[in-house]
């Protein structure tokens, strides 16, 4: 799987969160100022040839939405980088954003419950 470049992620990010969507509604979903709606429907072909969107044919327009969770993107891509910044060590990450304040006591006893929730299913 390739690395999405930042306008393909914010992207993808629309279509992550409304899961079906038609290159309108990605545009209206983006912030100002507003790409033209040439410039977002060149963008969703794209991700269609990198395999990151399906196609629903609705005759003279199409329906977009994601071959690719956000989960396994996520895995793919961001899981080694920052594994590989830290020693190959989730605790190492987790370590430095309690030690950078960028998660908060609080914040990492939420975790510890999310995880302790999906072990127990």
């Amino acid at each position: 799987m390739k690395k999405l470049t930042e306008k393909e992620e914010a992207i993808m990010a629309i279509f992550w969160e409304a899961d079906r969507a038609f290159a309108k509604d990605v545009r209206a979903a983006m912030p100002d100022p507003k790409p033209h709606i040439n410039t977002v429907s060149t963008a969703i072909r794209k991700l269609v040839n990198k395999d990151f969107l399906k196609i629903e044919d609705f005759g003279s327009t199409h329906r977009y939405y994601p071959a690719v969770s956000k989960e396994e993107y996520s895995a793919k891509i961001i899981g080694p980088k920052l594994t590989g910044l830290f020693g190959n060590s989730y605790k190492n990450v987790v370590a430095f954003f309690v030690k950078d304040e960028k998660l908060s006591v609080d914040e990492l006893k939420e975790v510890i419950r999310m995880i302790e929730e999906e072990k127990d299913k």
